[in-house]
């Protein structure tokens, strides 16, 4: 089931006052940061990268595909979204340990 309007603008409003947005990709939604993505949301699930940030509540049960055949996300609860000041420090944490993208090359 394909994530709806309503459950990214919840998402968006529990990561308030950070300048995170939304942009739809593949058919679902990739959350931006300072120009990098640490999470996805797809079937209304946020998916937040793996990376080297580290939290006792971030558990191996959580880990998983966020769709078929993708890798392994952290498949945050709604239980831990609701934890705001928990999630925001999630997204920054490893917001600041994925790479920028690299550069698009010019056309021509």
């Amino acid at each position: 089931m394909a994530t709806t309007p309503e459950q990214i603008a919840a998402i968006l409003d529990r990561l308030e006052p950070l300048p995170v947005t939304a942009r739809r990709m593949f058919g679902e939604y990739a959350l931006y940061l300072d120009e990098r993505i640490p999470a996805f949301v797809t079937d209304g699930i946020l998916g937040l990268k793996i990376t080297e940030y580290r939290d006792e509540r971030l558990v191996p049960e959580l880990r998983g595909p966020i769709y078929r055949g993708s890798k392994d996300y952290w498949r945050i609860p709604v239980e831990l979204l609701d934890d705001g000041d928990w999630i925001r420090e999630a997204i920054v944490e490893t917001t600041a340990l994925v790479p920028l993208p690299k550069p698009k090359r010019p056309r021509g």
